[in-house]
């Protein structure tokens, strides 16, 4: 069966080509993770980070039920203001594409798509995970089984405390995913540098990262790679402030019977509303943060690759 291709734009398709580096981003974040204009102004400022540090951004969405990778100014603004975009994981593309409409993609959805483009590395906020009480539930996000599938190394500042990490890390240790955190021994937490749950491995800078990705698919593993991120020290909220937030939020959306696909936009925007916006300007640090590594990830990966391609 040949796989589809999504639709590149010339910047992608051309640095593709010639072996240059390229950051996936996510459009979950513009359609559902902050409201207009600060989806807008985050999504066109994540890119000039990734530009900054040397590589090309390559925003992902479906848009009018094509699948782009590398979005126009206009279509940014276009996804960012329009009310009713649906949310699409990985299982949702190809009904998307039928019904010819518009959807942020998830971090399943984009990894699948990124690496369909040929792109190896992927900058988010967070990642989705087990949440709390799926013993009941068995709500897990699709964002974990992606991860044991899928070759994308995804850059992310850990996941929300909204969700059960302890049993997070697990389900990626069943995936054979590894967790690699940069720069500490700790698992990270989102909106603050510590977790409480220590990290499989640690890494201290972009080039360790990027010989063990080349390593780990050499020996054929077929899973990506989970590199965990701390929010930066100046823009981390007090765990004991978010933590007490979240838990009020999650308290109040139990008491809604608010679950499933609506219950990670409807906590993060209880959150910001409580926290009185400081989570919204964390959220922005963060990924403006995770953007950042990962572009020098793909310049350090795209050197190894061709070093590698001449030794060959």
């Amino acid at each position: 069966m040949t796989l589809l291709k999504p639709e590149l734009s010339r910047e992608v398709a051309d640095a593709i080509a010639s072996g240059g580096p390229v950051v996936a981003l996510e459009s979950t974040i513009i359609t559902h993770g902050m409201p207009y204009p600060a989806n807008l102004e985050t999504a066109l400022a994540v890119e000039a980070v990734i530009r900054e540090n040397g590589a090309i951004p390559a925003t992902i969405a479906v848009v009018n039920g094509a699948l782009k990778v590398g979005l126009e100014p206009a279509e940014l603004e276009a996804l960012a203001k329009t009310k009713g975009v649906v949310k699409a994981s990985g299982r949702d593309l190809a009904v998307a594409m039928v019904r010819g409409i518009s959807a942020g993609t998830t971090v399943s959805a984009t990894m699948l798509l990124a690496d369909l483009a040929g792109i190896d590395i992927f900058a988010t906020g967070g990642v989705g995970g087990v949440h709390r009480g799926a013993e009941q539930t068995f709500d897990i996000s699709a964002d974990l089984t992606e991860l044991g599938r899928t070759k994308t190394a995804v850059v992310c500042a850990g996941v929300k405390s909204i969700l059960d990490i302890a049993k997070t890390l697990e389900y990626l240790e069943t995936q054979r995913v590894p967790v690699i955190a940069y720069g500490t021994d700790e698992f990270p937490a989102f909106f603050t540098r510590r977790s409480g749950f220590a990290a499989d491995h640690r890494l201290d800078t972009p080039e360790e990262i990027v010989k063990a990705m080349l390593l780990h698919h050499g020996l054929g593993t077929g899973t990506g790679l989970l590199i965990a991120n701390p929010i930066p020290e100046a823009s981390a909220l007090a765990p004991e402030f978010i933590d007490g937030t979240i838990a009020d939020a999650v308290a109040e959306a139990e008491a809604k019977g608010i679950g499933r696909k609506e219950l990670t936009p409807f906590l993060l925007a209880r959150i910001n509303e409580l926290s009185r916006g400081e989570s919204l300007k964390a959220n922005i640090e963060l990924v403006k943060n995770n953007a950042a590594l990962a572009a020098k990830m793909a310049v350090a990966y795209a050197a190894l690759k061709k070093a590698a391609k001449a030794h060959s």
